[in-house]
């Protein structure tokens, strides 16, 4: 690949990126934000919203996942209107049943975290929390479906824009609610939930009235009731959404299986966890909007039959992702004590918490190199063996070496940290192995 065409694919992934980069930020800078609000309560509380997140996030990302599905079709089909008519108003159907259904199983399993051997006061304080979270799965089901179809037709900038504003509002909220300003009740870790939800909402509306009222996507909606259902493009959306689900499924749930077996180790490890995995979050969804942009790049490759265009694509998101993730992993490690400052007061989670952010920057690049494979392939609509390799990567070598370091060599939180990091380094290399494979045959 020539300099010029190396640095068109990267200067084009980047631009497209960017703004998705901040779409996807906006699922876990609320979080994050809670994160940070809670812990100048207490380890109890800033434990119970790891707690509560265990569960819930494990249900987004499934959701985040088959909202992905309608991407990469989208974009395929990025000259046939009547076509991408049909994937939007499908996409909205399969979508707004798997939020509802999400919904209800989180309402049904959250009293299962009673039965998980964790500390009685944590497990109290994560139960309502994780209630009123669950309340936003229908929401952000609408949020996800609309910014996917978007960014389909490589509209990015609007998700952007909403996921900056809504967490401005959720920081608002947090400081209003959490801790009683303005004349509201001092409503504590209840209070960041609800101001959780209220941003997640105003997500799902302010996405929707992009896409009805952008004058560029008016024409997808001209004549949208007459617009038939299609069992054929649903079982499309979900035959790419719902392996693309369950790869975050295997990847995160591994993560949040980790916080029960931190959970048995003492509060300040699991407060700790959650300082660090904040961070690394940050990070991590930056990376998963390169991955998101590559699904849209190679989309658009494969609907060309451009062979050369899909591997120049995708070799040029790697090479973007590992060189911010590099940056990112510098960051963590000459900023490891003063960034948990920002998320705790307590001095043994903050040591802890900086502990675990050298490891955090070390997994940096193979968390970075592993989402935007996941991204690749799923532009060329390959998600079966991928969530194969994200089953064995995380479930049969990260979790397993987690327990081993963690209690039979008694290196700790460290140790369940460690083994987390060789799950994503063990996915990196198969999901980088299964791109350079699929790219070569996909067009013959």
């Amino acid at each position: 690949m020539s300099w010029k065409i190396y640095k068109d694919h990267i200067s084009k992934t980047i631009s497209l990126a960017l703004p998705v980069c901040f779409g996807q930020l906006g699922h876990i800078f609320v979080g994050v934000t809670d994160a940070a609000f809670v812990g100048q309560i207490g380890p109890n509380e800033q434990a119970a919203v790891s707690l509560a997140g265990s569960l819930y996030v494990l249900v987004l990302v499934f959701a985040l996942g088959i909202s992905m599905g309608v991407t990469p079709l989208v974009a395929e089909a990025v000259a046939e209107k009547d076509k991408i008519k049909s994937l939007l108003k499908n996409g909205l159907v399969v979508n707004l049943l798997v939020g509802t259904c999400l919904f209800l199983l989180l309402l049904f399993i959250s009293p299962l975290l009673y039965h998980f051997d964790q500390p009685p006061l944590v497990v109290q304080l994560a139960i309502p929390f994780l209630t009123v979270m669950t309340f936003s799965m229908i929401p952000l089901s609408l949020y996800s479906t609309f910014k996917q179809f978007a960014e389909g037709l490589s509209f990015t900038t609007a998700a952007m824009v909403i996921s900056l504003s809504a967490n401005l509002l959720n920081i608002v909220l947090n400081y209003v609610l959490v801790f009683g300003h303005w004349g509201f009740p001092e409503m504590g870790l209840m209070g960041s939930c609800w101001a959780s939800f209220i941003a997640r909402c105003m997500m799902a509306i302010s996405m929707f009235l992009f896409v009805f009222y952008n004058s560029d996507l008016k024409p997808y909606w001209y004549k949208f009731r007459e617009v038939r259902l299609s069992w054929d493009i649903s079982k499309k959306i979900m035959a790419i959404g719902i392996p693309s689900g369950m790869q975050w499924v295997f990847e995160i749930g591994a993560f949040s299986f980790a916080i029960l077996m931190i959970g048995w180790i003492g509060v300040k490890e699991q407060a700790a966890h959650l300082v660090a995995i904040s961070l690394a979050a940050v990070t991590y969804m930056f990376a998963s909007g390169i991955g998101a942009a590559v699904a849209v790049r190679v989309g658009n490759h494969l609907g060309l039959k451009d062979k050369l265009g899909i591997r120049q694509a995708g070799f040029s998101a790697f090479i973007v992702v590992l060189v911010f993730m590099f940056i990112c992993a510098v960051m963590f490690i000459l900023l490891r004590n003063e960034l948990p400052s920002y998320f705790s007061k307590e001095s043994d989670v903050i040591e802890i918490a900086s502990s675990l952010l050298i490891i955090a920057a070390i997994f940096q690049l193979g968390d970075g190199l592993q989402v935007v494979a996941l991204g690749a392939l799923r532009g060329l609509q390959d998600t079966v063996w991928p969530t194969v390799i994200a089953l064995i990567a995380y479930w049969i070598i990260g979790l397993p070496v987690s327990y081993l370091l963690a209690f039979k060599l008694n290196y700790g939180v460290q140790g369940i940290w460690w083994g987390l990091c060789a799950g994503l380094f063990a996915a990196a290399l198969l999901l980088f192995l299964r791109f350079n494979a699929v790219s070569r045959k996909v067009i013959e």
